[in-house]
């Protein structure tokens, strides 16, 4: 994926406004696929990146989460949290597929096929610079992004 255009799509987000890829052509944007809104791993990392939006708007890029959920349950999330990022719903999972972040992962020691935690950096180019397939760290995640994006602006 690294180095490819990174798949189009567009999806709903949180108000139920459309978000396409394309509409952020010309910035830096961070694709974070989660697999459920407000529970432990991924409310630290929708945290984490809420924490850390300035530094990213400050690099002129985007941070969209996205994950099976609907606006509704999104809505809330961000109400409960006082997140301040995009969170975008792919309930048939057609992006989430496409992103390489839907498989068979490991759930406390059994196999099972759900959405793998996962991000990708695109360049204002529509180009994939970065892709970590599975994230294990979901609260220092968005720092190690952070840190890729700065070396990546030089």
């Amino acid at each position: 994926m690294i180095g490819k255009k990174a798949p189009a799509f567009s999806l709903l987000n949180q108000d139920g406004k459309k978000i396409s890829l394309k509409d952020h052509l010309g910035k830096w944007v961070v694709v974070y696929f989660y697999p459920k809104d407000d529970t432990p791993g991924c409310t630290k990392e929708a945290c984490r990146f809420t924490e850390l939006k300035k530094d990213f708007d400050g690099s002129e890029a985007i941070i969209l989460g996205i994950s099976p959920d609907l606006p509704e349950k999104h809505q809330k999330f961000i109400s409960k949290y006082d997140l301040n990022i995009d969170l975008l719903c792919d309930p048939d999972k057609k992006v989430i597929e496409k992103y390489g972040a839907w498989g068979e992962k490991n759930m406390y020691g059994k196999k099972v096929m759900g959405l793998i935690r996962s991000t990708v950096l695109i360049d204002p180019n529509g180009k994939v610079v970065e892709h970590w397939k599975t994230v294990k760290k979901a609260e220092a995640h968005p720092d190690q992004v952070l840190e890729r994006l700065k070396l990546a602006l030089g």
